[in-house]
């Protein structure tokens, strides 16, 4: 057994994996630890660059594209660790981040995970490092304008991230990309949700952890870069917005039940209808050029979502075993 073991699920991420690698060696926390890649059926050549370059890595190929979930639930059975890392391939470690996030753990015995503030590309302060449990009132106040107003409403709970030199805080959520549990509050959870194939895993898992008595810690003093959409970057231009209101609508009747779930999806699908229509006049008005591009861009993704809540996305079923949610 060692004390850390750091999971990285990669789907066709290969140009970031290489650089995710290399920062965990150039800023190894001082406990003990191992690395374990599994790969998603990409066959994008991570396991030879792999092989020549970070040799002590331990590399698991799957034939079949299992999801988020299921893909770090076969690595943690596998894994050696007091302490599981869940990281994305498409981070940078930073510093001492991976040793204080472990300490911080174990300083609270409360605690059943902790996660670092979350840095995008470049160096600016990323949002979604940590949120508050979904509901139907912060999905439907969300917009940038509100939380440029009330950036400190409970409403998003970003507040700690706001403070950054603060001392830890629990929070609700705390990112996937980079999320360290312990392994046997991660065992007693059940692990991660294998009811989503992509998006809301963690918001799953949090979930979980805060209703078994445990604690999401936000550490700040640990920082890490997240570039964002290593592996959704490769998929079509709606298939991620889709997803995550697939997965949305799903984390609403697990929790709260159907009744909570279809009022979610009617409103989600009242907020599309509103800013397909406003595109859409928007674009008309518009000639030719960039910002006509970017308008088409946002009419293709809410056009998508529009049809998703009626449930005309059909495609979006194969990604799950259980069809008669949808």
């Amino acid at each position: 057994m060692v004390d850390l073991s750091i999971i990285i699920v990669n789907y066709k991420s290969r140009n970031y994996l290489d650089p995710c690698l290399a920062s965990i060696s150039a800023c190894a926390p001082s406990v003990s630890y191992e690395v374990i890649v599994i790969d998603n059926a990409s066959y994008d050549g991570s396991k030879e660059m792999i092989e020549a370059k970070y040799p002590g890595t331990i590399y698991i190929q799957s034939d079949a594209n299992l999801g988020f979930a299921k893909a770090n639930n076969l690595a943690g059975k596998r894994a050696a660790g007091r302490v599981f890392l869940f990281l994305n391939p498409d981070t940078i470690v930073l510093g001492t981040a991976l040793g204080t996030l472990y300490a911080e753990l174990q300083a609270v015995a409360a605690s059943g995970s902790a996660g670092p503030v979350l840095l995008n590309s470049d160096m600016t302060l990323q949002t979604s490092c940590i949120q508050s449990f979904p509901t139907l009132v912060n999905q439907v106040a969300d917009s940038e304008y509100l939380r440029r107003v009330f950036p400190n409403s409970n409403l998003w709970g970003f507040s700690p991230a706001n403070r950054q030199e603060g001392p830890p805080a629990e929070v609700d959520v705390i990112s996937g990309a980079c999320l360290m549990v312990r392994k046997e509050v991660f065992e007693a959870v059940g692990g991660f949700s294998e009811d989503y194939f992509m998006y809301y895993e963690d918001t799953d898992l949090c979930y979980k952890i805060r209703r078994k008595g445990w604690k999401n810690i936000f550490v700040p003093q640990a920082k890490v870069v997240h570039h964002g959409g290593g592996s959704t970057k490769v998929s079509s231009s709606t298939f991620s917005d889709v997803m995550m209101a697939e997965s949305m609508w799903r984390f609403f009747i697990k929790t709260r039940g159907r009744v909570y779930g279809l009022a979610g999806r009617c409103v989600f699908g009242a907020g599309a209808l509103a800013r397909v229509s406003m595109l859409s006049l928007a674009w008309l008005a518009r000639g030719k050029g960039e910002q006509r591009k970017a308008l088409s861009k946002s009419l293709e993704k809410w056009r998508a979502l529009l049809r998703w809540s009626f449930g005309m996305e059909r495609w979006v079923l194969r990604y799950y075993s259980d069809e008669r949610l949808s």
